[in-house]
């Protein structure tokens, strides 16, 4: 498989707070990729720094063979982002967020299929503002999705959904995945993980302290579930710095 997204040697500080220390990583085209760690582990540092609004101190990250610092345009055109915290404009109707954020793209994809996949297609006439939480969640994904990317990120991206929805969402990236999207994403729910992942990389301090499958990682450990490895592997080190 190609590699879509490469990583290497990866070092960011904030004055003399160390987030990312030396991580090297990479993600294959068609896969999903689980990056994880408690808050304050380092995980949107690397993102911001993947993703070329962030400048690393040292090291090598490319994006589809791109830079994501001198090529954020063109890059950006087939690379697509989901934040957990994201913000609209509450009075707008659903659809017209998806029209507007259409027309900005050469080859979107028609957003009424997407919102139909995500279940949310009876929310087309409403207002952004009047959308549940979970309902909100699922628009965001939409409008990751509605660019036509070819890797995707997102940030846990299940949160305030309850069960049926997440494993609607789970249904709907497995395909989208089947058909060569990469993704790339965040989660505090290992069920989520271990149904979605191909690789994951687990950081606690800045630092890689387990990259490969979740087999590999339940294995690695000397527990039965991924959940309590994760524990293990992160020790939860607690909500200090939760930003980076």
């Amino acid at each position: 498989m190609d590699e879509i997204i490469k990583v290497g040697q990866l070092t960011k500080t904030y004055g003399s707070l160390l987030a990312v220390n030396n991580l090297s990583l990479s993600v294959e085209q068609g896969t999903v990729f689980g990056l994880l760690g408690a808050n304050g582990a380092g995980k949107s540092t690397t993102i911001e720094c993947v993703l070329g609004t962030k400048t690393p101190d040292s090291g090598t990250v490319s994006i589809l063979g791109m830079n994501p610092l001198k090529d954020r345009k063109k890059l950006f055109e087939k690379v697509s982002v989901q934040f957990q915290e994201a913000n609209y404009q509450e009075q707008i109707k659903v659809g017209e967020l998806c029209e507007v954020t259409a027309c900005l793209y050469k080859a979107a994809s028609d957003y009424s299929a997407l919102l139909k996949q995500f279940g949310i297609a009876d929310k087309k006439n409403n207002l952004v503002s009047e959308l549940s939480g979970g309902e909100r969640q699922r628009l965001f994904i939409v409008l990751a999705l509605i660019p036509n990317p070819k890797v995707v990120f997102l940030d846990e991206l299940t949160t305030g959904l309850d069960a049926k929805a997440r494993r609607d969402v789970w249904k709907s990236l497995s395909e989208l995945k089947a058909k060569g999207l990469t993704i790339f994403l965040t989660s505090h729910f290992m069920d989520e993980v271990e149904v979605l992942c191909d690789k994951i990389c687990i950081l606690k301090q800045g630092q890689s302290v387990f990259y490969g499958t979740v087999a590999e990682a339940i294995s690695a450990s000397p527990c039965d579930k991924l959940e309590d490895a994760y524990l293990w592997y992160t020790d939860e080190e607690g909500e200090e710095n939760e930003n980076i």
